[in-house]
């Protein structure tokens, strides 16, 4: 670790001294350590990257708000081949706090990815640490930095837990996944609140809800490719929540390619016993919370919560260095059993949510370093259950995109 951290400071010196030096240019399949000290790395059992995603962001409602310089994206990533059977991966984000103390896991919220790959024959292999669930979506299969803006089914959804994958290459370009990952980074209390017992009574069951004793996700996915004209990344997914309460999430994704149009479409829905996302018990517990006089931050707790998603996204690569795009978001937030206890809530749809994005991307280089000029625009519509008011979120941004290889 001593030594990791040793060249992560010579390597980021190394760019702060030729940040001016306008002759330095990596290209596609070179490494700024190559570039700058001239010397081909030979060996493929240390890469080291720095993704990045950072703009300006203009805010608009009813006129123009405020702007700002943002960094969204930010995260360093090492992975290699140790040898023919043995590979490891490693990424974490720097722009968020490192608590892990706490974590089931005892690994940092920062840390995205930890662990090996073991290749046990040409169709078999596994993945066993800190990892991406296997979630279905070429939305949710992308690297973050390519995000723009994330819809709200992913980006209150929580992606990186700890466990094992077992992948089998069943025909050439296709794949399944088995995975099984803690469901939990913190404990039962800090993932759902720390609310008194009787929030979690279901109508006619005086059943408490109760920490899992095996509180796993399991997820079978499926990856194929068709002539790299047509992909598919399809998942369905069981999450243990409490006690006799479970999640279920399942996930539609396909793309399409046809030489320079790419386009994809994400179908996602999610049945909570225990709303996990905690949209609806942030609708429904701003009113609760005044009601039983419990603080709000702890109303995260409505039951047998839904949603759906479908978010799609059209590119046109209309020149080598040019691209132009636009996406679309449309989700719903229900509940799909009346509850009644200290968190009463009656079935029906609460929220509907819209997302539309378009933009301009400029590649100057072989590599994947772009520059972006974008719209994203975010319309929230409540239904009179929820009794809120609608609002909208309007963005232009402006900035660049890089994942940087620096070794």
């Amino acid at each position: 670790m001593k030594r990791l951290l040793t060249l992560l400071i010579i390597a980021l010196c190394v760019i702060n001294v030729k940040a001016q030096d306008l002759t330095v240019s990596p290209t596609k399949g070179s490494s700024l350590f190559e570039e700058l000290s001239g010397v081909k790395k030979k060996t493929d059992k240390f890469n080291l990257y720095m993704n990045m995603n950072g703009s300006f962001d203009a805010m608009f409602n009813d006129g123009f708000e405020y702007g700002k310089f943002n960094m969204r994206q930010l995260r360093i990533e090492s992975k290699g081949n140790v040898n023919e059977w043995l590979s490891y991966r490693w990424r974490q984000r720097l722009n968020r706090p490192n608590n892990g103390g706490a974590n089931i896991d005892n690994l940092p919220t920062s840390i995205d990815i930890a662990g090996i790959g073991v290749k046990l024959n040409d169709k078999l292999s596994l993945f066993l640490g800190k990892q991406c669930a296997a979630y279905g979506g070429f939305e949710f299969d992308a690297n973050p930095i390519e995000i723009y803006e994330y819809s709200d089914m992913i980006e209150y959804m929580s992606n990186f837990m700890t466990g094992v994958n077992i992948g089998y290459d069943f025909a050439k370009g296709h794949q399944l996944n088995l995975q099984v990952l803690n469901s939990l980074n913190g404990d039962f209390y800090s993932m759902y609140g720390n609310i008194p017992t009787e929030i979690y009574i279901l109508p006619g069951n005086p059943t408490e809800a109760i920490p899992s004793k095996l509180p796993l996700v399991y997820t079978l996915n499926w990856n194929g490719n068709f002539a790299n004209v047509y992909k598919t990344r399809w998942s369905a997914s069981i999450m243990s929540q409490a006690k006799g309460k479970n999640l279920y999430y399942y996930a539609l994704g396909n793309e399409l390619t046809f030489g320079k149009f790419n386009m994809y479409i994400d179908f996602m829905y999610s049945s909570d016993a225990i709303d996990r996302a905690g949209i609806l018990s942030g609708i429904i517990g701003d009113l609760q919370s005044e009601i039983f006089d419990i603080e709000e931050e702890n109303m995260h707790n409505v039951l047998d919560a839904a949603y759906m998603s479908i978010v799609t996204k059209l590119n046109y690569r209309f020149a080598d260095k040019w691209n132009v795009f636009v996406k679309g978001m449309y989700e719903t937030a229900s509940i799909t059993e009346s509850s009644i206890g200290v968190v009463s809530a009656s079935e029906g749809k609460y929220r509907t949510s819209l997302g539309y994005l378009g933009g301009i991307e400029y590649y100057p280089m072989e590599s994947n370093l772009h520059f972006f000029l974008t719209y994203v625009g975010r319309s929230y519509k409540y239904e009179e259950i929820a009794n809120k008011a609608d609002y909208n979120t309007n963005r232009v941004s402006l900035g660049f995109i890089y994942q940087l290889p620096m070794f």
